[in-house]
């Protein structure tokens, strides 16, 4: 608003300082004599001053012509386009000028003026690869989504710019939630440059989506020969690939190709658990016990996890309690600082009918680090040594508002999986999701749970057990006691 009033107070100005002079002029006593060849002109200042303004429009007219007859003598000479060169000059300077305009209008968000320029600028330059792009560009940024369709597509006829309009549409396709038309523009896009990152990454994730572990793989070992892939990031992840691979052969009970598959995602990469698991378990299948072994093993100093342990003890599935505690002490005697070991250890001797030891196994982490599963096996081992049924359930409710310990959790979203997969179903993360314990939200719950092992049994009853039931009620009337 008060930029416009600035202009029009300019505007009124410069017409009254127009005026004024030429009021001057006119007045003026003073004029302008010219002698020439004997003839001699007197003209007042007004007049001079047309005089003037004819003789600059008369030198801008004889450059044009000099130009046109520069123009013509180059076009006589063997240049067949200069004179439409000459005549088109004018227009390419108006289409440049709307182009500029409407990259900037297009910068600063103004989704329609950029859209009017573009069309301005297709209409006085011949660039379409310059002009259909902007239009393009223009319309989605204004949310004309057809225009914007139309002008990808005259993209695509274009060899020098198809990649373009097949990236245009593709990323259209995405928005619209049309995977299946997207997968096959992506791959087109990726036939056209197969070193472009992104185009490698769109790709990768449909057909992770679409469960083609193959196509996935020869992606991703297009990714490491272009440079955008770390090696050691491309043998985790072509790992994981090899894995899902594993498990649709699995799927359709061919177990040999199974074996292979799986075992070249634990060489690929040894850390990722469930290519060991599955490793060992298809060497078991084959009665390859030893590389079975040796493979969870492995696995097991990287990370102990329960379902290692798990496949470990179907290696020799009808063995006693006191022979498996014996063949998983390599597993029970790595990782000192780790809670897995202790709570695999506490419930192999359980198994054995061993308490004393299972609770020395188990330590403090009953106290220390209360999850569902310490508490629950704290609960067995009170019950396996005759406690009272009081202090079981006190365990055991207590174990209902525990955290439930380490689980598979996306590092980009945080969502919590039963299972591994290669791809978080909450954020679509590929190999985000890592073994370890969620964050935990603190606070008193709706239902009073927390108040369980009060009303049911303490679990430090063992220490202190009442000599009655008067007792017991106590305990349960005065819970801040």
């Amino acid at each position: 608003m008060l930029w416009s009033l600035i202009k029009v107070l300019l505007f009124i100005a410069a017409i009254a300082g127009l005026t004024y002079g030429a009021d001057i002029l006119l007045h003026s006593p003073e004029g302008l004599r010219i002698a020439v060849a004997g003839w001699e002109f007197t003209l007042g200042p007004l007049q001079a001053a047309i005089v003037i303004l004819l003789l600059v429009a008369v030198l801008w007219l004889v450059m044009k012509l000099v130009g046109l007859l520069v123009a013509t003598l180059r076009f006589f000479n063997g240049d067949e386009t200069a004179i439409s060169r000459y005549f088109d000059r004018n227009r390419e300077r108006k289409g440049y000028q709307a182009l500029s305009e409407g990259l900037m209008a297009l910068a600063s968000g103004e989704g329609r003026l950029a859209l009017i320029r573009a069309q301005r600028a297709e209409k006085f330059l011949a660039k379409p690869e310059l002009t259909t792009l902007l239009v393009a560009q223009a319309a989605e940024a204004a949310g004309d989504g057809r225009r914007a369709t139309e002008a990808y597509k005259a993209l695509v006829t274009n060899e020098a710019t198809r990649f373009v309009g097949v990236r245009g549409l593709l990323r259209q396709k995405l928005a619209e939630g049309d995977h299946e038309t997207a997968l096959a523009l992506a791959e087109k896009a990726f036939a056209l440059k197969p070193r472009h990152t992104e185009t490698q990454d769109i790709l990768l994730k449909l057909q992770s989506e679409k469960s083609d572990w193959k196509g996935a793989r020869a992606t991703l070992g297009a990714k490491l020969k272009g440079g955008s892939l770390p090696k050691d990031i491309y043998r985790r992840r072509d790992a994981v690939l090899a894995l899902q691979e594993a498990r649709g052969v699995f799927d359709e009970n061919a177990t040999t190709e199974a074996r292979e598959a799986a075992i070249e995602a634990n060489k690929r990469s040894p850390d990722l658990i469930p290519a060991a698991v599955m490793a060992g378990r298809s060497l078991v299948d084959k009665g390859d016990k030893r590389g079975a072994t040796r493979v969870l093993k492995k696995a097991w100093s990287v990370l102990p996890h329960p379902e290692i342990a798990a496949a470990f003890a179907e290696i020799e599935p009808d063995e006693t309690p006191h022979q498996r505690l014996k063949r998983f002490k390599p597993l029970t005697s790595q990782h000192p600082e780790s809670d897995e070991p202790k709570l695999l250890l506490a419930e192999l001797n359980i198994a054995a009918e061993d308490y004393p030891e299972a609770r020395r196994a188990l330590g403090s982490l009953p106290t220390t680090h209360p999850t569902q599963r310490a508490l629950a096996i704290m609960a067995a081992i009170e019950r396996g040594e005759g406690s009272d049924d009081a202090v079981v359930r006190g365990w055991l409710s207590k174990a209902l508002t525990a955290p439930r310990g380490p689980q598979w959790c996306c590092d980009k979203c945080q969502a919590i999986h039963a299972t591994w997969q290669p791809i978080c179903e909450n954020c679509g993360g590929f190999d985000t999701l890592s073994w370890r314990e969620p964050v935990e939200t603190a606070g008193r719950s709706t239902t009073g749970a927390e108040l369980l092992p009060l009303l049911v049994g303490s679990p430090n009853a063992l220490a202190t057990e009442p000599e009655d039931d008067d007792d017991v009620i106590d305990i349960a009337a005065s819970p801040k006691d």
